[in-house]
């Protein structure tokens, strides 16, 4: 076996010459206690720390090798890791050279990895190809030389590079690939070690002790050690086209290498990356192809293979062998794509904390299905109850709205679990807790609610909008269909199951559920109480309860199976699936920033009872009010004092807005922002000039959602309904009216403040989209030319029917 130091001296003498060449931070004091590198002292005492735009984040690391990680969210306490780089991943795409932005991108991830406590290793590939460009230039410039002397200037245009032998390649380019890589970890202050291996090192039983001896004692004194085959020496292959007129010679391929490499050392992970994002079922860029998640043992029967990459000598028939190899010895391995730019600068960190990134192998199968099986059996029974009659889907729901009455004691019995869970807990706030808790009465409102809507489904699906004749016997209709699969995220709020289920059924749509943990107990009853309800028309799998391990981020990304998110829950949920939504469009809002205008000719009577409803009934709701704002002239009269009383009375503190404090010699505390929702007993008032100053702060500081204006003025309470731009807007009324059930739409999704599609509270209209429907008979688009026989007509039909024929 061939290292980058010599062997004839001893290990710690290696090292040392690795510190004094390599690391000129690691100092003599460390090498003789812990072997702990100087971290400059910006880094110093720190428990966040940035390079570039990935965190460092200190964590605790504690893990006893034996068995590989069962769930993907484990990956986080892997502590020995093994990052495999394919040639795919560290050539350019002309295979001549290294790709150095790819390459520096890993670095730093590496790196951050190793200084929170890791223990990193690189099994790289890359020599032959870093050779290659070597090569050809120093071939390239004497064949130039030469021919200027002796041919004249018209024979350099014939210049051909010969085929470089491999072994020439990987000899020219390992130094300058190791010196590559020194120059990028020294950036981070971290050093790097070369280690060669061949086929004999891994056979021989002293070799491979050596071989063990010296990584661990690199690891130790927190080197990365750097891996490759020393395919300068080792026998060819049998002939095997690869870097385009050059044969890579190696023991096998580095997937081998790495696998063996991580058992060997005990590793926790082994991240392999490659071209492709992961493994899939069918040869990637077929039709069918579907990306693998999870990679059981026992499931080789179920995919086919394709060819290798476009460099490199394994394959991925290659890489799942060695998978399993490693997974069998106790070591976890994730498959994933290191080449393309959008992952790249963060794929091993994402894999690292648990994110769904490439296939992940795993020895236990779940009992259950994932869920992305979960959305397929939702798609497939969501088709067949949306082609239900409307009869049946009503039928669906008032048997549910039967069994939520029927089984009240089961139910509270589960919530009362969730409850005690959560006080003993002390993690949810009191409006958390009243969002979470489930009375009888709430129940038996429930159970109205989806009656409301078992009615207003009767003519939902297959309405016909519009009717048009086209031409004579061609007419065109465009009728309500279901939007598809339905992702519905919420948190604290059981009694949203049944409402959004409700819903979903009313419309045909299939939907799967995402509650929190808080109130798991109580979802699950929910949620069998309203697959017995489907069963009762063979469409039980339509409404699928997610309970697996997925984080929120994850199932954002599952674009082609789910066609709409609706979150339902805090601001900063809602945030976070709008910047983590791939391709899915998201339904609602991320703020309920609701404001009241008291105008000059208001009535007392309605504003304090307007107020006090608004703020104090339901602080926690999006629809309650965090502003008021107060027409100047009311400042110091009888009808601001008994607003301020009341508030007192109501406990709700009282942040002053800029204008408001300016007029107070002893103010409440200032608003931080006049952009913030409460959610509790608190509120901000602030002072406006006039209902026009109003509008325009709303439109600033507001967040669409629901406005209120209280005044005995018609035209000035008009101008404001017609002029404020809000998803509701209301006159003299309480803002807690914005509201699907309310509104008289048995329930609702949530509240949009989008402006396309829906907005306002979402009931059983906004969950449904449209197709058009022509009917023809042997029509062409060259009869309407001007050679042809008919013309347009573009009549409109009156809808004499409201469901399509």
């Amino acid at each position: 076996m061939l290292y980058s130091f010599a062997l004839s001296c001893k290990l710690k003498a290696a090292a040392g010459s690795l510190q004094s060449r390599f690391c000129p931070r690691f100092t003599r004091a460390a090498s003789q206690t812990k072997y702990l590198p100087v971290i400059c002292s910006s880094f110093k005492s720190t428990a966040v720390r940035h390079w570039s735009n990935i965190p460092f984040i200190t964590v605790p690391l504690s893990r006893t090798h034996g068995k590989s990680f069962v769930h993907r969210s484990e990956l986080k306490h892997a502590k020995r890791i093994v990052v495999k780089l394919g040639s795919a991943v560290v050539t350019r795409g002309d295979e001549c050279g290294l790709a150095l932005g790819r390459l520096a991108s890993i670095v730093e991830q590496v790196s951050v990895l190793q200084n929170q406590g890791r223990e990193m290793m690189i099994v790289t590939s890359g020599a032959v190809a870093f050779g290659k460009q070597r090569l050809r230039h120093e071939i390239l410039l004497s064949q130039s030389v030469r021919q200027a002397l002796h041919s004249g200037q018209n024979q350099l245009k014939e210049m051909s590079v010969p085929v470089l032998e491999a072994r020439a390649c990987a000899a020219a380019g390992q130094s300058g690939l190791m010196a590559l890589y020194e120059a990028m970890f020294t950036q981070y202050s971290i050093c790097a070690a070369q280690i060669l291996v061949t086929n004999l090192d891994f056979h021989d039983d002293q070799k491979r002790r050596n071989l063990n001896s010296t990584l661990h004692e690199l690891l130790r004194m927190n080197i990365v050690p750097i891996v490759n085959t020393n395919d300068a020496v080792v026998p060819p292959p049998e002939p095997n086209s690869d870097l385009q007129g050059v044969n890579v010679i190696s023991i096998k391929d580095n997937d081998s290498l790495a696998a063996r490499l991580a058992v060997e050392m005990k590793a926790d992970l082994l991240i392999a990356l490659s071209d492709v994002e992961g493994l899939y079922d069918l040869p990637p860029g077929s039709d069918d192809a579907k990306l693998i998640d999870i990679f059981y043992p026992g499931d080789q029967q179920s995919i086919t293979f394709g060819t290798k990459s476009r460099v490199g000598i394994g394959g991925m028939e290659a890489k799942v062998k060695s998978a399993l190899w490693a997974l069998q010895g106790g070591t976890s391995v994730v498959i994933a794509n290191g080449t393309d730019p959008k992952v790249t600068g963060h794929v091993i960190t994402d894999i690292v904390e648990g994110k769904k990134v490439g296939t992940f192998f795993s020895e236990v199968k779940p009992a259950g299905p994932t869920v992305e099986q979960q959305a397929e059996m939702a798609r497939s029974r969501g088709r067949t109850l949306s082609s239900l009659l409307p009869q049946q889907r009503a039928e669906i729901i008032c048997h549910l709205a039967d069994l939520l009455t029927e089984q009240k004691e089961d139910i509270l019995a589960a919530n009362k679990k969730d409850l005690e869970v959560a006080i003993s807990g002390g993690r949810l706030s009191q409006p958390l807790l009243k969002r979470l808790s489930l009375s009888p009465s709430k129940l038996n409102s429930l159970s109205i609610g989806l009656r409301q809507i078992a009615v207003s489904s009767q003519d939902s699906v297959g309405r016909v909008i519009r009717r048009t004749r086209i031409a004579n016997n061609l007419e065109l209709e465009q009728i309500t269909v279901p939007i598809g699969v339905l992702l519905v995220i919420f948190e604290s709020r059981p009694d949203c199951l049944p409402q959004v289920s409700a819903l979903a059924i009313a419309s045909g749509n299939a939907l799967l559920l995402k509650g929190g943990k808080e109130a798991s107990n109580t979802n699950q009853i929910l949620h069998r109480l309203t697959q017995e309800a489907l069963s009762i028309h063979g469409v039980k799998d339509a409404v699928q309860l997610v309970s697996t391990r997925e984080e929120v981020e994850d199932l954002c990304r599952l674009n082609q199976l789910i066609d709409l998110i609706i979150p339902r829950g805090s601001s900063h949920l809602v945030r976070d699936i709008q910047r983590a939504a791939k391709g899915i469009p998201v339904l609602g809002h991320s703020e309920g920033v609701c404001h009241v205008y008291i105008d000059q000719e208001a009535s007392i009577e309605k504003v304090i009872k307007i107020i006090r409803d608004s703020k104090c009934e339901y602080p926690a709701a999006c629809n309650a009010m965090e502003t008021l704002l107060v027409h100047r002239d009311l400042l110091r009269s009888p009808l601001f004092d008994q607003i301020i009383d009341m508030l007192r009375v109501e406990q709700v503190k009282i942040h002053a807005g800029p204008k408001f404090a300016s007029y107070l010699t002893f103010s409440p505390s200032e608003v931080k922002s006049l952009r913030t929702e409460y959610g509790d007993l608190e509120c901000c008032i602030e002072v406006v000039d006039s209902m026009q100053d109003a509008i325009d702060h709303i439109h600033k500081y507001g967040s669409s959602h629901t406005d209120v204006i209280v005044t005995e003025n018609e035209e000035t309470a008009e101008y404001f309904l017609q002029h404020l731009d809000s998803a509701c807007v209301f006159w003299n009324s309480s803002s807690r009216f914005s509201d699907g059930y309310r509104f008289g739409l048995g329930a609702e999704v949530g509240i949009s403040t989008a402006r396309i599609h829906a907005r306002g509270p979402v009931g059983l209209e906004g969950l449904l989209t449209t197709k058009w429907v022509l009917r023809g008979d042997g029509h062409t688009v060259a009869d309407f030319s001007e050679q042809g026989s008919m013309k347009y007509l573009h009549e409109n039909i009156a809808v004499t029917h409201r469901t399509s024929s």
